[in-house]
């Protein structure tokens, strides 16, 4: 397994984050990655060190998710995470990052730029979380049942976590790959955990900015997955058609997990996206 480690911590107003920051300055401008659920930071370690050539690079586990800290009654809902990252930004100090987010780091991204005036260099937005309707019929299911679902036996939960984020791969997870995702969901404090982010999060925390899209003024590009079986690719169309400018760049063959699908590809269009012209002011 490749290994990847968080070597630093903060404490937010959602508990403990542990954070971590590859590269060197360079003069560009900084990159924040955001992930998505059920996953954590390390679905990004790839494209991290291949941007870490040119910028540096920040990577962060967001509260009740990979290595950060996982407790009975935290608010981890995708409101509480967007005021997090505002809590991150000022501490590492930057006042206007390129943000990359996939999944619901996307909608955590959008509301903190929109709803808490979070300002971006430009923003690319990987499958996100975004317009609805969203959740998968297994989501719903989850997230209604919660209580009922956290009693499962642990070698139950773990056979349903590893089918569950199976599914956000089209050709398919490396074995050890699946191994790292599903570990932290497994652990005594781990397996409330993931039933308890899905219970707090819901479509109003979308709905609240869906109609302000238009208002977004950083550069911004939208790459999916065509072969995405949780968010289909006609939402990134929809998306790309309310955000002014918003440029759309389909991944052919890969699932909603285009970090594992396809990562050279993702990586190329990132770095070709932060390095072109046009953000600064308007962010």
């Amino acid at each position: 397994m490749t290994q990847w480690l968080l070597d630093r911590t903060f404490r937010s107003s959602a508990g403990e984050v542990r954070w971590a920051v590859l590269g060197e300055d360079s003069g560009a401008p900084p990159v924040v990655l955001l992930h998505g659920t059920p996953f954590s930071s390390y679905v990004w370690r790839g494209v991290a060190r291949s941007l870490a050539g040119r910028h540096r690079v920040f990577v962060w586990d967001m509260p009740g998710y990979g290595a950060s800290e996982k407790r009975a009654g935290q608010d981890v809902s995708l409101a509480a995470q967007a005021v997090v990252f505002g809590e991150l930004l000022a501490h590492w100090g930057l006042a206007q990052p390129a943000v990359v987010a996939h999944d619901f780091g996307g909608c955590v991204a959008l509301r903190a730029h929109l709803l808490h005036g979070v300002r971006y260099d430009r923003l690319a937005l990987v499958d996100p979380v975004a317009m609805a309707p969203w959740g998968s019929p297994t989501y719903r299911l989850m997230g209604a049942h919660a209580g009922v679902f956290a009693q499962l036996p642990p070698d139950l939960h773990r056979a349903l976590v590893r089918e569950y984020v199976s599914s956000t791969s089209h050709p398919g997870l490396h074995p050890t790959v699946l191994d790292a995702l599903v570990e932290p969901w497994c652990t005594e404090d781990g397996r409330p955990a993931f039933y308890r982010q899905i219970e707090q999060n819901d479509q109003r925390f979308t709905d609240e900015i869906e109609g302000r899209y238009g208002e977004i003024a950083p550069p911004v590009l939208i790459c999916w997955g065509t072969q995405d079986s949780w968010t289909p690719v006609a939402k990134g169309h929809e998306l790309a058609a309310r955000i002014p400018g918003a440029r759309l760049r389909l991944i052919e063959g890969a699932g909603h997990l285009v970090q594992e699908d396809a990562p050279a590809e993702l990586a190329g269009a990132l770095a070709e996206f932060l390095r072109a012209p046009g953000a600064g002011a308007r962010g």
